[in-house]
């Protein structure tokens, strides 16, 4: 019996490893720039799908790239509470140009 409990034991402490490192891992996820990102990469956003991605790539091939995260506000149909959800998903980095 005591076999067991140790078997246990050990499968739980394995466990409550591979959750921290799943929390962790999901911290550091990859930020959206949504100065290049495509359509299908915008509709990961919450509360973005397909007609929200091809306004905001619209808005930024006519008005050029976002200086900041806020800025995604101005693109119609989006607003504080589409940003306020994204905005720790979101990056506004400059696209390289060659």
């Amino acid at each position: 019996m005591s076999n067991r409990k140790i078997v246990v034991a050990v499968l739980v402490v394995v466990l409550v490893g591979w959750v921290s490192v799943i929390n962790i891992n999901a911290g550091e996820a990859e930020k959206i720039n949504i100065n290049k990102a495509s359509a299908e990469e915008l509709t990961q956003l919450k509360g973005i799908g397909p007609s929200h991605a091809a306004k905001i790539i619209e808005f930024r091939e006519k008005n050029g790239p976002f200086k900041l995260p806020e800025d995604l506000m101005q693109v119609p149909g989006v607003g504080q509470k589409t940003f306020e959800k994204n905005k720790d998903l979101i990056s506004v980095e400059e696209p390289k140009s060659n």
